[in-house]
């Protein structure tokens, strides 16, 4: 008995001590977009006409325990068992070794994309021109661009090849071979934003030669400058999206949506409490994130009728959904103002509901 009793106390000591590689998931706050948050308005448009609207278009969020925090075996055991959390390997949510500093940066430039975005499709929804332009968005350090080309330059050509998408810029370098000369004509940051600021076209461009390097892609050789491009916009009027302490480009959609609610007269959702998520491009196509589970859960936990779901997150989705929840499918932002529209007619048996096959 004195050995059991004991050997019973070393397991629970190590239960409690001993940690394991996993993190935690639950369900974060969830924000009305055509509300307030923390005493202002989330969305603050300025130079356009808006319309009042009410009901709910709420953006859904995830909570995860840090970086630097290490579960014990009792609570990967209590996370794994409770019905609201989800315990995953600590590599999925920080890759790589990746610290906390590093993915808090990476989530907030995502969710700042993820803003450009919403703006562009909800603009475009509407009819409403935008400019855009192909920028550099990120220099890899010790990379051949780094100290060369910064975050925010406009490429206007590459190799005196004119860039129109993001795309173009890898193109048009992978034609080279690693070790030669590629030449990029862009505008710099600075006179960017200082044309922008003033309202007038960018008075200076600068012909930057980088000597590129070589990167293995599946054991084949290429050349790269380090950089990844972008889009950047102008807009015809000022549109704010206020929200602090948020990460990560799954509110997309839900911006996009109150945009577009506070820009047309009337109500999209009619009254009713919609939630939902999903990333979106500037042609508003829709796509996946992740903790979907998670997020119905928050969702319905503050009162929402209705979940606007990405396609590919809908057998997920489905397999566990909250009682008194309408996952509803969308792919694009016309698949989503057509759901809402059913909503607010009450017309609601045709919704694309999400199903767990």
């Amino acid at each position: 008995m004195l050995a059991s009793t004991l050997m019973l106390i070393a397991l629970l000591c190590a239960g409690v001590f001993l940690p394991v590689p996993y993190s935690e998931m639950s369900p974060g706050p969830t924000v009305n977009t055509l509300g307030d948050h923390d005493g202002e308005p989330v969305l603050q448009i300025a130079g356009r006409k808006t319309y009042p609207t009410d009901g709910h278009l709420n953006m859904t969020t995830v909570r995860v325990t840090s970086a630097d925090y290490r579960m014990n075996l009792v609570e990967a055991v209590y996370g794994w068992l409770a019905h609201d959390n989800k315990v995953v390997p600590h590599e999925t949510l920080y890759p790589d070794g990746k610290t906390e500093e590093e993915s808090t940066q990476e989530n907030a430039e995502e969710f700042s994309q993820s803003q450009e975005s919403a703006k562009v499709a909800a603009l475009k929804e509407l009819g409403v021109p935008v400019e855009s332009w192909v920028i550099v968005s990120t220099v890899v350090k010790g990379s051949p661009a780094e100290g060369r080309l910064h975050a925010g330059d406009v490429i206007r050509t590459v190799d005196g090849k004119a860039v129109k998408e993001p795309g173009d810029v890898a193109e048009l370098v992978t034609e080279h071979k690693p070790g030669e000369d590629v030449v990029f004509t862009i505008v710099p940051a600075k006179e960017q934003a200082a044309a922008e600021k003033e309202k007038r076209a960018p008075k200076k461009t600068e012909r930057i030669t980088i000597t590129t390097a070589t990167s293995e892609d599946g054991g084949e050789k290429r050349a790269i400058v380090g950089i990844s491009a972008g889009t950047d916009h102008t807009f015809p009027f000022t549109i704010d999206i206020k929200l602090a302490d948020v990460g990560g480009p799954s509110a997309g959609l839900m911006f996009a949506l109150g945009i577009y609610d506070k820009l047309t007269p009337g109500s999209l959702t009619g009254g009713a409490f919609v939630a939902g998520t999903g990333t979106i491009d500037d042609d508003g196509k829709v796509g996946p994130i992740g903790g979907i589970e998670m997020k119905t859960v928050g969702a319905r936990g503050k009162g929402a009728q209705y979940f606007l779901t990405p396609a590919d997150n809908c057998a997920a989705a489905a397999k566990d959904t909250p009682e008194g929840l309408t996952l509803v499918k969308v792919d694009t932002i016309d698949d989503a103002l057509a759901a809402l529209k059913d909503i607010r007619s009450g017309d609601t048996d045709g919704l694309p509901e999400c199903t767990a096959s």
